[in-house]
């Protein structure tokens, strides 16, 4: 069958190149501005129709072939936006410190499949652009003229760029240090008589946004039930370094953003082998109390530095995918990153019986899966319950996760194990780009934090602060007496004094951690890589690191 003559004329380059760079400047419209995926054909049949009406590409506007350039300026600058657009599209918000940090702890063992699919549709896509882009800047001499400003133009505005100026400038000037003067250093100055255990849950991406049951319906519900009897914070919001489930949680257990410790020691992206290793954070104040101290994940502990973190900060017993899922009954029932969350609370449950059955107090950390972006995956308990799931729904995951949690709770008391013990009830951070989306970025937005235990009161608190202020929040709902109320950067939600988002906005908070490298360097205190082991070196001649250092004398000789 002949191809019919009307659409011979799109095989040819200039059309090819003229769709394809359409296609894609339309679909960076779509992930960057509120603009709806069906918007995606008229973009690009308005980038097409600027191509016709402008005669871009055609064979009078060639330029001089003297004067043709072998490679285009603005391939690169196309290309890292592609990498822009690409983490935008995953996460919603592009976070540089996630990237430095998961680049050096390491990203083996992650459930990120589905988006190795749209890496892969993303690298087929940008080749497909920058050999269209190359041929248009070939074949018309306007494009050929002005590709050079195009490629400052997109250098400049990448937000992905501007993000790594900024801290690179920190590194070479090495600016003030804000950030570390209000750092107190975590202290327990007085314990209760009887210690109360403690169990702090993370619900992966479970905001407290989702309560908002006009956006929302019900997905929160469960959480809300819970919430009725203790103690709810509302606007604990997010600064920067602390929107990753590994910065959540050593916002929340160190009272301190995640600053990763890209280049400022040697070990720049070799792998870590311990993970803010300067400073104390709620396993190392617990354990020197005398508290047993367990973790539970679903995913691998090897992921993101977990396994690094926990082991290296006070606890006593760190299980993840690769520890649980042989103790399964079926151990295929997994998803991409680990166990359902009922597995896991079904493992957490039998771990409680084991630290109940023990002297003394102890202490367990568990971390959720279900409501983890895009789509969540919910545990089969829940699709018996909730009925069908499209896979794509995130307030189906949400409503599972929030209810799985309440079980667990329930079943756990029902059982005696949550005596004298205090509850926290937590997000990790805030969601990343999920179906719900657009509804979520509608307003505020804030995290999850539920207190339950003796003596806390079953009201509703609403603050200015952040996931730095739960661990000193945890310490004093647990009778500990700290210093000014403070650990870390972090301030009491339980006490009077005001939170640094009180004193300050979050904007100026967000500056200083991009300014500053003081409080970063405390954080990665002792990293330094190992020196190799050998004979003892002959007396070294002096080294000297500036010309100021210069003595001018002769090393001195060993007696």
């Amino acid at each position: 069958m002949p191809f019919p003559s009307s659409l011979h004329v799109l095989t040819r380059p200039r059309w090819l190149s003229l769709l394809v760079i359409g296609f894609c400047v339309g679909y960076a419209i779509t992930v960057l501005t509120r603009v709806p995926k069906w918007g995606l054909p008229p973009l690009m049949l308005v980038w097409v129709g600027l191509g016709l009406w402008f005669r871009w590409g055609s064979a009078q506007k060639a330029p001089c072939s003297a004067t043709i350039r072998k490679w285009p300026w603005a391939l690169l600058p196309i290309a890292l936006w592609g990498l822009y657009l690409y983490l935008t599209e995953s996460f919603g918000i592009v976070d540089l410190g996630a990237v430095f940090f998961h680049l050096q702890a390491g990203m083996a063992d992650h459930g990120g499949v589905k988006r190795v699919g749209a890496a892969f549709f993303y690298i087929l896509a940008m080749i497909l652009l920058l050999v269209s882009f190359t041929w248009l800047v070939r074949h018309d001499r306007r494009w050929h003229r002005g590709e050079p400003l195009l490629a400052l133009v997109l250098l400049v505005s990448n937000p992905l760029l501007y993000g790594v100026g900024q801290r690179g400038a920190a590194l070479v000037t090495k600016p003030g240090a804000w950030l570390e003067r209000q750092y107190v250093e975590p202290v327990i100055l007085e314990a209760p008589r009887e210690p109360p255990n403690v169990l702090l849950m993370y619900l992966e991406s479970l905001e407290r946004t989702y309560a908002d049951r006009e956006r929302f319906g019900d997905a929160y519900a469960d959480l809300d039930a819970i919430g009725e009897r203790g103690l709810v914070f509302e606007g604990i919001t997010q600064i920067d370094n602390t929107g990753w489930t590994m910065a959540g949680m050593i916002a929340s257990q160190c009272g301190t953003p995640l600053m990763p410790a890209g280049l400022l020691h040697d070990r720049q992206f070799s792998p870590l082998d311990k993970v803010v290793p300067g400073i104390d954070c709620l396993g190392d104040l617990l354990s020197a109390q005398g508290y047993r101290l367990t973790y539970l994940g679903g995913a691998s502990i090897a992921f993101a530095g977990k396994g690094l973190f926990y082991e290296g900060h006070g606890f006593d017993k760190v299980l993840g995918r690769e520890e649980l899922q042989p103790l399964l009954n079926d151990p295929g029932y997994v998803n991409n990153w680990g166990l359902y969350d009922d597995s896991l609370y079904d493992f957490a449950l039998e771990e409680l019986r084991r630290l109940d059955a023990q002297d003394g107090p102890w202490g367990m950390v568990n971390l959720s899966l279900a409501g983890h972006a895009p789509n969540g995956y919910p545990a089969q308990t829940c699709l018996d319950r909730q009925g069908e799931y499209d896979g794509v729904d995130i307030l189906y995951s949400v409503k599972c996760s929030a209810w799985l949690a309440r079980d667990f709770l329930e079943r756990a008391e029902a059982e005696g194990l949550l005596d004298n013990t205090v509850v926290i009830v937590a997000s990790d951070h805030l969601t990343m780009r999920v179906s719900a989306w657009e509804a979520l970025i509608e307003g505020e937005r804030d995290n999850t934090l539920i207190l339950l235990g003796p003596g806390l009161p079953a009201e509703r608190e609403r603050r200015e602060a952040a996931m730095i202020d739960v661990f000193p929040t945890i310490l004093e709902a647990m009778g500990f007496t700290i210093d000014w109320h403070r650990a870390g950067l972090g301030v009491s939600l339980l006490s009077d004094e005001p939170t640094l988002l009180e004193e300050h906005d979050q904007e100026f908070l967000n500056d200083r951690m991009r300014e500053e490298t003081a409080l970063q360097e405390r954080l990665w205190e002792g990293l330094a890589p190992p020196q190799p082991e050998g004979p003892e070196p002959e007396p070294p001649e002096q080294i000297v690191e500036t010309p100021e250092d210069a003595t001018g004398e002769a090393p001195a000789q060993v007696q």
